[in-house]
Formats: C-alpha cells, structure tokens, sequence
C-alpha cells in the first residue's frame, strides 16, 4: 500500500519540480529581456525600422511607428522622446547685397537644438527682402540715371496726401514722360489687387511718372531712376513696386510742366 502511495507521489513531485524550474527559466529571461530595451539598445528611429528592435521574445521596438502596432519596448516613451528643433532669434538685417540697385538684404539665425526622435524638423535659417541703397559701401551717392526706377499707380500718390503734406512740401514735385520699351509677359500675370496696374503697362505707349517729395533724395531733390543725368536715346531701367517680375526697360521723352497721361499710364516713383 504504501509503495503504491509512493509511486504516484513521485510522478507528481516531479512535474511540480519541472513547472517550478520552467517558472525560474522564465522569470530570468524576463529580466535579461526587460533589460534590452530602448535605452539598452541606444536607437531611436524614425518611421517604421525593423532593425531598429530589442531582442525577445516578445521582440519590441524603438521605431516611431511601434505607437501605431502596439509592439514599443516598455521604456520607448522615456528612452526615444520627441524633440523638436529649436533655433536661435533672427539676426539684425544685412545692407543691401548690391548697392546703386534693387538686389535684397539677409537676415539668418542658427540651430540651437537640432530635432530628434522625430521631432519637429527645423525651419528656415535664412530670409531675403528686396531693398534699394542709394549710397554705395565706400558712400558714394549712387547715380541716379543708372537706377532701376521703383514706380507704382498714380493712386499711391494720393494716399500719400491724404497722410498730411507738410506746406513746404506740397508743391514740390516733376513730372517726368517716358516711352515704354517691351513688356514681360510677368506684368499680365498678377493676382495681388495692389499690383493690377501692371496690366495696362503696353510696348510704345507713354506714361507720366510724378517724382514726389517723399521719394526724392533730400539734397539732389531728384528721384532716383528718374533717368535726369542719361544721355538721349538712352534706355533706362523701371521696375513695379511690389512686383518684383515685373520689370523693363524705357526711354526718358522729356520733363512737361503737368502729367497729362491717361489715369491707367499716370505713375509715381517711389
């Protein structure tokens, strides 16, 4: 009786060792794989890797898409967060590139964190704005018949009055004619209201341009690109005010007492 008691508590005292020591096995591959994680594996990767994974099983990942499969190795959120790049104010703006015509100044800032762990990327480090300097670097007053003519609508010229005219200032001003050479098919390309008039702008016709006191140089009294100083027959530069394609060439006809152009060919230097 007692053998027989014996021999079915060996059997059971067995499997009971064996599930125990399965137990252990287990519980110490747990530890070895709880410490192959993010932070053991040293990667944080962008998109979906499958490289970028800790030994398993289970295998987890350290990829930015293992949030979508549920498959992150538990310490991914402490080990791979995401930084965004952060960069440093902008700069004071440059002078003008080229001096004695319409070119740009720059302005620039620098990295101060770069983006990692899919972080938001960085944004432009440099910015340009078109800009004119009538002076050259050594400070030389630039010639003015060698300028590009900044010009736009008569109907700027208005609102300038309605900003108040000094009464030294209000009639001081020319009037200057000049015959339009071709065109760019870029002045019949405009979607900006302000810069419609662009659109009347015709090989051959002539147009008024008023140098008003805003626009003049405070010691010539002239405006620049007025073409004053060109030689006959010369052809001179203009360009649209806020439309920087919009550019060409004319020939200065004379200084008339008054503007006396149609309102669509009646401009204003600026």
């Amino acid at each position: 009786m007692a053998q027989r008691r014996a021999a079915r508590i060996l059997p059971l005292a067995l499997a009971l060792a064996a599930v125990a020591a399965v137990s252990r096995a287990r519980g110490s591959l747990r530890a070895l794989w709880s410490g192959q994680g993010c932070a053991a594996l040293g990667r944080c990767c962008p998109g979906r890797d499958p490289t970028c994974a800790a030994r398993g099983p289970p295998r987890c990942f350290c990829d930015q898409a293992c949030g979508a499969g549920r498959d992150c190795c538990e310490d991914y959120a402490r080990a791979c967060p995401a930084v965004p790049c952060a960069v440093a104010k902008w700069s004071g703006w440059s002078r003008c590139v080229k001096p004695c015509q319409v070119s740009y100044r720059v302005r620039q800032r620098h990295v101060l964190q770069e983006p990692r762990n899919g972080g938001a990327p960085c944004p432009p480090l440099e910015e340009r704005a078109g800009c004119v300097e009538y002076w050259s670097h050594p400070g030389v007053e630039c010639q003015q018949s060698l300028l590009p003519a900044l010009i736009t609508t008569g109907s700027y010229g208005k609102e300038r009055k309605k900003q108040g005219v000094p009464k030294e200032r209000e009639t001081a001003g020319y009037c200057v004619q000049f015959r339009l050479g071709p065109i760019p098919g870029s002045c019949q390309q405009v979607r900006a209201p302000h810069a419609r008039w662009t659109r009347y702008l015709t090989q051959g016709h002539t147009v008024c341009v008023r140098c008003e006191w805003p626009a003049q140089d405070a010691r010539s009294r002239r405006c620049y690109g007025d073409g004053g100083g060109a030689e006959g027959n010369q052809l001179l530069l203009w360009q649209a005010a806020g439309h920087p394609r919009c550019r060409g060439t004319w020939e200065r006809l004379g200084r008339p007492r008054d503007c006396s152009c149609p309102e669509v060919h009646s401009l204003v230097f600026i």
